[in-house]
Parts: structure tokens; C-alpha cells; sequence
């Protein structure tokens, strides 16, 4: 909860990534209370009010995913729609002239994107091409990620491409949309 917090403050990147990642160790963890209180929360050394309060949020997370009928796969609506906003302001943000530095970095991963996506095609929307780039690039962040945490060592060199070429572009983004949120910038300025 602490993290989710700071990192939704700082960079709305890590933060979709970081829930991406808990919907997954819940998921390892059965959704268990006792699980995710003896492997999340105990090796913290946290007061227990503190352990208490944080055993309701990521049960509520829990919730939330039996809700949305995300016990087995998927990923919360809520970061859905967070990438829907990211994916809206990268359309205007190659359009706007506040975008000059996005697009390119955008220019770089633009023509490997039909590639991402027929490796990343085991999922069964990415086949059915619903997927807006803004989400692929993720979902690419988050494969890399995972063959990171799992050292697939055959894998290195297609990771480092990914994360050399997708990187770059959410980095941008997510710091674009933090300074829009913020009001530390006008995308709409010069138009």
C-alpha cells in the first residue's frame, strides 16, 4: 500500500507495473489471508495496526480481482483505465507540439510494434488486435520484467531490446503525464 502510494505519486508507469506484479503474487498466494500476511506483510516488522490496515488493502485488491473475475488472469480495471488515459494523452502528445520530445522517442518503437506483438500474441485479445500500443508497450515492460525476476537467460537479448525500445517511450510518458496531472505543464500551449 505504501509503495503503491509513492509510486502513483512519482511515476504512473511503476505504478501500473507494480499492481500488475501484486495481482500476480496474489494470485501465487491463492488469495490467502494468512498467506499474504506470513510472505507480504510479517517480514515488514511492521506495528500491528500497520500490518492490520495493510492485510485490508491487499485484500481488497483481492476483492476487486474476485469481482472483475480476475482470479486466474487479467489485469484490475482500474489500471486498464489508467492506460486508456496514458493511451489518450499519447494520442494528443503526437499531435500537440507539447509531444516533439515523445514522438521522438515513439519514432523508435513505432515499427517494431507489429513484432511485440506477435510474440506477445498468447494473449486473447492482443490476437484480436484490441490492444492499443499504449497497452502493448506495457504488457511488453511487464513480460520483460517477469523473464527478468525468472532469469531466463535465453531470453537476455530480447529483453534488453525490448526494454531499450519500450522503456524510453513509457519513461516519457509516464513523466508527461505526471507534469500534466501536476499542472506543471500545458499540453495545449503554442498550439
Amino acid at each position: 500500500m505504501y509503495i503503491a502510494i509513492s509510486k502513483r505519486r512519482e511515476n504512473i508507469a511503476e505504478y501500473i507495473l507494480y499492481l500488475w506484479q501484486l495481482e500476480d503474487l496474489l494470485r501465487a498466494l491463492q488469495f490467502s489471508p494468512e498467506g499474504v500476511y506470513s510472505q507480504l506483510i510479517k517480514p515488514r516488522g511492521l506495528e500491528a495496526a500497520q500490518e492490520q490496515e495493510l492485510l485490508a488493502w491487499y485484500m481488497d485488491i483481492v476483492g476487486l480481482l474476485q469481482a472483475e473475475g480476475k482470479e486466474e488472469k487479467g489485469h484490475l480495471d482500474h489500471t486498464i483505465h489508467l492506460i486508456r488515459d496514458l493511451h489518450n494523452l499519447h494520442l494528443q502528445l503526437m499531435q500537440l507540439p507539447a509531444g516533439e520530445n515523445y514522438r521522438k522517442a515513439f519514432a523508435a518503437l513505432e515499427p517494431e510494434l507489429g513484432g511485440l506483438r506477435k510474440i506477445l500474441a498468447g494473449s486473447d485479445s492482443l490476437g484480436k488486435g484490441e490492444v492499443s500500443d499504449t497497452e502493448l508497450a506495457f504488457r511488453a515492460l511487464y513480460a520483460a520484467m517477469l523473464y527478468r525476476i525468472k532469469g531466463d537467460e535465453k531470453g537476455k537479448k530480447a529483453i534488453e531490446d525490448v526494454l531499450q525500445l519500450v522503456s524510453p517511450v513509457i519513461a516519457e510518458l509516464a513523466a508527461v503525464f505526471r507534469k500534466a496531472e501536476q499542472g506543471e505543464i500545458d499540453l495545449f500551449a503554442n498550439e
